[in-house]
């Protein structure tokens, strides 16, 4: 059997296919600080053979944890000279302009430990000034005194000519044996030096924890006999091994959240729907990603805690083009001090978690309110539920407030958490020029089920799709990827005239590297291929738009195709194209895929029930609009291919619920997964 664990900040997830595409799910609440333990929590309650297991895909959240938390080692810098303050001084661009108030970002590195060195290289690659190794033994002398547990080095266009950094880095290690390392060169090769040196300076911060994590977890699996290949999830959309992972932590930044948008690209691909948007609702945040034409996009644009009133921190890597707001079934509802009701972005989590969960929580959540409101039952809980306590928790912070009942406060909550998650749903779609009409909705996770139906209905979105196990997806997503890999190469070359042998030649030694990087991965070359893009732009502009572009050499006759590709997707981007005006290119980013065999997944079987008697219960649901409503409640795990109901009704199975509205129908589908039809 393939086996995939997700760690989320609420639970750990575990899916499991076997040889006939059977599959199998299971639960166990997150254990933070040591969140190996969940993993193996999970895998224990699973009726999983170690020898059976084939490979293990991982997913965690252990990277963003560090960045957030601001947990990660003690970091210093190794810069050029005169380059000291760049992650000071940053990017002039404010998203708050008015904001009299606004403070930069603050640097992962103070300053006393961002050390400069004479060295310099031009533009081109050529060598100006020589790298002294004294002024790296002197740096190396005052990172010992100040305890420095993680170093980054970052030259000036070292992107080009990496010479100097491996020089420095070779240094360090001998001086420094076992300290953490990152030269700029090994996770990004493209220009726009603040960037690069904020990439290099966060991998190094989360280097030590990212180690110690991914050898506890390593170490905890043989000792469990799982002695398969083992995986990790990428922020690219791909997985990679866990030596690899170590190198590169950064790459694992959304690690968890991907997974979900891919394993969305493929299921759509298997029920014909090319367009779909993925909608990810956990236990602390909501996660959406748009899908068009099957292919996941993926961004070097890259921020954390990027917000409408603050720049975030800038990580140039691959990352699946992806929303993510801090709502989820954890995410606390509050007064703010103007008398507005909010929700999140902070989530009660796994511990002490929404009242519900009867573990010291005592602020309301999302999850309560759904409580309240009729959406989940008490008796679907792996606890004991006091309604009682959850009721007094929302009335107290909120319908006192207000003075309410108990339940419209819950549906304020519910109103003011869904109104967050319709703008992130805009975020990836209205405002990139695309029509959400267009697109069905993939929703998963805990909550995603639950509030989907409402918002596809706000969008006009006429399909909403609900996975078999929606609350496990991200980690059946793990499941039907394959290792992934990118190398993106500065290289600026306009179109007018190009040289199209030194273009193709770029995009053969790319090429070749990648083979032979899957080769020490165990993959065999006829089982590597690639997909070609293109960071393009109009001469004069300053950024780029990235142009997924053929895989065919570039010649004199298909030029037009890579040109017209762009124009496209500029005007995709921003809505006016410039057919008169010169294109080039800045950067060639080539993305590598080692094929792993993947078991197909097999059609679900029929139950000896009938719809009539998958109903649960008959209770009482508040729906926004229709008031409260005697529902069905249907139980997930009786329903069969071919079933057909219509709203209002709740589908319940042990993770999670589906809501369906009034004038809705729904039905389930050969592989078990819940189609919604909206009415729009």
């Amino acid at each position: 059997m393939r086996v995939a664990t997700d760690i989320g900040g609420t639970f750990t997830d575990i899916v499991y296919i076997d040889e006939q595409g059977k599959v199998c799910v299971n639960k166990s609440h997150t254990t933070p600080p040591d969140f190996e333990q969940g993993v193996l929590n999970v895998i224990q309650k699973c009726d999983i053979s170690p020898e059976e297991v084939k490979d293990l895909s991982h997913g965690t959240t252990v990277v963003i944890n560090a960045l957030t938390e601001r947990t990660g080692a003690k970091t210093g810098l190794i810069t050029t000279k005169g380059f000291r303050d760049i992650l000071e001084i940053g990017r002039g661009n404010r998203p708050d302009l008015f904001n009299f108030n606004f403070k930069k970002p603050k640097p992962f590195v103070p300053r006393y430990l961002r050390l400069e060195v004479e060295e310099r290289m031009d533009y081109q690659g050529n060598e100006l000034i020589a790298l002294k190794e004294e002024d790296i033994k002197t740096c190396v002398d005052t990172f010992k005194k100040e305890g420095v547990e993680a170093i980054a080095i970052v030259f000036l266009h070292s992107y080009i000519n990496a010479e100097h950094e491996k020089q420095a880095k070779a240094l360090v290690e001998k001086l420094m044996p076992g300290i953490a390392v990152t030269a700029s060169h090994e996770v990004s090769k493209e220009w726009r030096e603040y960037e690069r040196t904020t990439t290099a300076v966060l991998n190094s911060y989360v280097k030590p924890s990212a180690k110690t994590y991914i050898d506890n977890l390593y170490n905890k699996l043989e000792e469990m006999d799982i002695k398969c290949p083992k995986y990790i999830m990428q922020s690219n959309g791909g997985t990679t091994t866990f030596e690899n992972a170590k190198e590169v932590p950064i790459n694992m930044v959304e690690s968890g959240p991907v997974a979900g948008i891919y394993g969305s690209a493929m299921l759509g691909e298997m029920l014909g729907e090319n367009k779909v948007i993925a909608f990810d609702i956990g236990g602390t945040t909501a996660k959406c990603s748009l899908v068009d034409g099957g292919e996941v996009k993926t961004t070097t644009e890259y921020k954390i805690e990027k917000n409408a009133r603050f720049p975030g921190y800038p990580i140039r890597v691959p990352v699946v083009d992806i929303v993510e707001i801090g709502n989820g079934g954890g995410s606390i509802a509050w007064i703010d001090n103007t008398n507005s009701l909010r929700v999140g972005p902070k989530s009660a989590g796994a511990l002490p978690g929404p009242v519900a969960y009867q573990k010291g929580g005592t602020e309301p959540t999302t999850t309560d309110a759904n409580l309240i409101a009729g959406r989940l039952s008490p008796k679907n809980f792996d606890m004991d539920v006091d309604m009682e306590k959850v009721c007094g928790a929302i009335q107290e912070k909120v319908g006192d407030v207000y003075g309410i009942n108990t339940e419209e406060a819950a549906m304020g909550i519910i109103r003011v958490a869904n109104s967050n998650m319709l703008n992130a749903l805009k975020l990836v779609s209205i405002s990139k020029g695309y029509d959400p009409r267009e697109f069905a909705l993939v929703a998963f996770g805990g909550g995603g089920p639950m509030h989907a139906a409402a918002l596809a209905k706000e969008l006009n979105i006429k399909k909403v799709i609900i996975p078999l196990a929606a609350s496990v997806f991200s980690a059946w997503g793990m499941l039907m990827t394959d290792l992934r890999s990118d190398d993106i190469q500065t290289y600026r070359v306009k179109l007018d005239n190009p040289d199209f042998d030194a273009i193709n030649a770029e995009w053969e030694n790319l090429e070749e590297k990648a083979c032979q990087d899957n080769a020490r991965k165990g993959i065999s070359r006829e089982d590597v291929y690639f997909q070609h893009y293109l960071d393009m732009r109009y001469i004069g502009q300053d950024h780029t738009v990235k142009v997924k572009v053929p895989n065919d050499p570039m010649s004199a006759e298909n030029i037009s195709e890579f040109i017209e590709a762009f124009h496209r997707e500029h005007e995709q981007n921003y809505s006016f194209r410039l057919d008169e005006s010169g294109v080039e290119i800045v950067n060639i980013h080539l993305a590598s895929f080692g094929r792993i065999e993947k078991t197909p997944i097999k059609e679900a079987e029929i139950l000896p029930y009938s719809l009539e008697e998958a109903i649960k219960e008959i209770r009482p649901v508040i729906f926004e609009g229709d008031g409260t409503l005697d529902t069905k409640v249907y139980d997930r795990e009786k329903m069969s291919p071919g079933m057909k109901l219509e709203g209002p009704a709740v589908i319940e199975e042990v993770s999670s619920s589906a809501v369906i509205y009034p004038g809705m129908k729904a039905s389930v589908d050969k592989f078990g997964d819940i189609l919604i039809e909206t009415g729009v």
